[in-house]
């Protein structure tokens, strides 16, 4: 059997590389006697297809029935949802191909009921995010109810003060420097970063726009 093997890790991921994965996969393949057609490893998250070059280039040889297997070592190296998961499935079905998963031996779409495994693990990782995603909403609602602040906190910066001063046409660094009365009367002292006054420049001027508008 031509088996191909795909390993990925996140570019966030600084302590692991792709090898990892494959020296394991590449150990499997020899315990079954599996002729190893091709390595592919790509360092993007997930979601991201679009960096995800060598896993594109897999699916093209699938297509050409290059091989016969795709081996990965876990599901949450492949794939983000249970739609990216069936339709990458459909594919390789389609072509000839099967899937299987080192980690999850459990998933195997060359067998019925691995195929059937395959849909219940990536139905259970969906719903176990979307409950997470449920909960936040939750909390971020009980949080207003409760009047408690939600998003950044206050800047701490006179954003009309800012504008008014803007008007001396010296660099934000420079502005930072020979303005540190900008800060609120009662707020935090200290040096105030470039950023900071942009920050409260921009929104002081969206709020004004927004005044604006609304009269």
């Amino acid at each position: 059997m031509k088996v191909a093997l795909y390993a990925r890790v996140s570019t966030d991921d600084k302590n692991q590389v792709p090898e990892t994965q494959l020296l394991q996969l590449r150990d499997y393949c020899q315990r079954q006697e599996w002729d190893v057609h091709d390595e592919c490893q790509d360092h993007a998250p997930v979601g991201d297809q679009l960096r995800r070059v060598a896993w594109r280039m897999m699916l093209d040889q699938a297509a050409a029935r290059e091989f016969d297997l795709v081996l990965v070592f876990r599901l949450d190296r492949t794939f983000r949802s249970v739609l990216e998961g069936v339709q990458a499935l459909e594919g390789l079905k389609a072509w000839g191909v099967g899937f299987r998963s080192y980690s999850e031996p459990y998933i195997d779409t060359t067998t019925p009921m691995g195929e059937t495994m395959f849909a219940i693990s990536a139905a259970w990782a969906q719903l176990a995010r979307s409950i997470m995603g449920e909960r936040v909403k939750a909390g971020l609602a009980r949080a207003q109810a409760e009047g408690k602040s939600i998003g950044r906190p206050s800047l701490g910066v006179n954003g009309e003060l800012v504008a008014q001063l803007r008007d001396s046409r010296l660099s934000w660094a420079k502005f930072a420097k020979a303005h540190p009365q900008v800060a609120k009367s009662g707020g935090k002292r200290g040096k105030l970063s470039t950023a900071t006054i942009r920050r409260a420049y921009r929104q002081f001027t969206v709020q004004q726009a927004d005044a604006m508008a609304a009269e």
